[in-house]
């Protein structure tokens, strides 16, 4: 197991991930608290210039971390909002190529990489040509904005010999790798269950987002903007609030669940449920937007060679009073864990109750009664936390991609895995508009 471990970090491409101490499962006396660290070691450093396409809040997040590793270089950036062209340049330097056309950037031959931060509606249009540019990719989750672009892309990415990467920065967690790590030793058992919930309760988390004062059809490009899409006059709350429109985001599912698949398969090895079902409906935001503020979606995973049968429930509120709720739980027939990108909690019902007066008075009237009656046990917590100063998911991310690029290695989330995390979030979609359950194939990635 060990050996099999090791193998998989190695092909991560990033430094392996490690516990400071042996968990208290495998060990006579395991202590509570347990930290996670990532080993560095020294890496190819061969420059690498990069591009943006779509300098909104996420394009610009993705862009700052890529930035923090050794050698990478901004060389342009291109968005159809000449405010974000502006900050841009007060961002990154003046001496950066600005523009409001993406192709001016793919045809560029100093560029190795492009980093597509666009709304979901230009996803596949924009990685299969840049693929076909010679370029490497790094594409924000989801993968894609409808089920049928999915194989379209994969087979663009095959063709091209480029390295792409979908931006599910979980995979690369401490969190995400422990997790792996302990289902693989049988730490819990066997899985049967999995529930994730993402809740929020503000303005910006419902997509709110602020809107220039500046906006108009002579600083957005809204032409280009609804290109692949639905002709319609200018509106300034689609193109700064797209998530909240169905020609552009994806949804509740789209933009949050695909997170909990994306890990979910990752500790799991799964290629992804067999059977979709979602509802909810729009609860407090009616702005005029097109999707929920609440969405539930039960998913029937099969038997397979990874793993046994099991069930999720995703549910997502962004009018949560308690806010701030964000977790992945993991249930097997030995106990649980409930997963961050940052820490594990290990439950297991092990523990003895040699020390509860009234369980010991019960088990020695046991030869007189029911011998075979089973007890309740308290489970038995080991606490995984990343250590001081580790970077966090988002770096390691990249540190993946760019040691792609430079040694022809491979990523921890291709288009291949990107879809398959893609595919139940975008038929929850479907599920939802369409008030029916949903077959799927996730080892063929198609409608059933």
């Amino acid at each position: 197991m060990e050996n099999n471990r090791r193998s998989f970090i190695k092909k991560l491409g990033v430094a392996g991930a490690t516990a400071a101490i042996i968990p208290s499962v495998f060990a006579s006396e395991g202590k509570p608290l347990n930290f996670l660290n990532r080993i560095e070691t020294k890496r190819n450093t061969k420059p690498i210039a990069i591009a943006l396409i779509g300098a909104g809040g996420m394009g610009v997040a993705d862009t700052n971390t890529a930035l923090k590793h050794d050698n990478i270089n901004l060389l342009a950036v291109c968005d159809l909002y000449e405010g974000r062209l502006e900050e841009s340049k007060e961002r990154w330097g003046s001496d950066l190529f600005l523009t409001k056309k993406y192709e001016d950037i793919l045809r560029r031959d100093d560029i190795d990489a492009v980093i597509i931060g666009t709304p979901d509606h230009w996803h596949k249009k924009i990685s299969i040509d840049a693929l076909k540019a010679g370029k490497h990719v790094y594409c924000e989750k989801p993968l894609v904005h409808s089920i049928e672009e999915g194989h379209e892309v994969i087979k663009a990415w095959e063709k091209s010999g480029r390295i792409f990467m979908v931006g599910s920065q979980g995979l690369s967690s401490l969190g995400n790798e422990k997790a792996k790590q302990l289902l693989e030793a049988g730490a819990i058992g066997e899985i049967n269950y999995a529930e994730g919930f993402w809740a929020r309760n503000s303005p910006l988390g419902a997509w709110q987002y602020p809107i220039p004062n500046d906006a108009s059809q002579e600083t957005v490009d809204w032409k280009k903007f609804i290109e692949p899409t639905t002709k319609r006059p200018f509106d300034e709350d689609r193109f700064f609030r797209w998530r909240n429109y169905t020609d552009y985001g994806t949804g509740m599912s789209g933009d949050l669940f695909v997170h909990l698949f994306s890990s979910l398969h990752f500790i799991t090895g799964s290629y992804g449920p067999n059977k979709v079902a979602a509802t909810g409906g729009l609860r407090y935001w009616k702005d005029g937007r097109e999707v929920p503020d609440v969405l539930m979606g039960m998913f029937d995973y099969p038997d397979t060679d990874n793993h046994p049968a099991f069930n999720l429930s995703l549910r997502c509120n962004f009018v949560d009073g308690t806010s701030g709720s964000t977790y992945l739980k993991i249930v097997g027939s030995k106990g649980s864990m409930d997963v961050t990108w940052d820490d594990v909690m290990l439950k297991q019902n092990t523990a003895s109750n040699d020390n509860d007066p009234f369980t010991a008075e019960k088990a020695s009237e046991e030869s007189m009664t029911r011998s075979y009656r089973k007890k309740i046990l308290p489970p038995s917590n080991t606490f995984y936390e990343a250590e001081r100063g580790y970077k966090g998911a988002h770096y390691d991310h990249f540190a993946n991609f760019f040691h792609a690029i430079r040694t022809g290695g491979t990523v921890v989330e291709d288009p291949v895995f990107g879809f398959r995390a893609a595919a139940p979030a975008l038929l929850c979609n479907d599920s939802y508009r369409q008030n029916k359950f949903i077959q799927w194939d996730p080892e063929q990635m198609k409608i059933v």
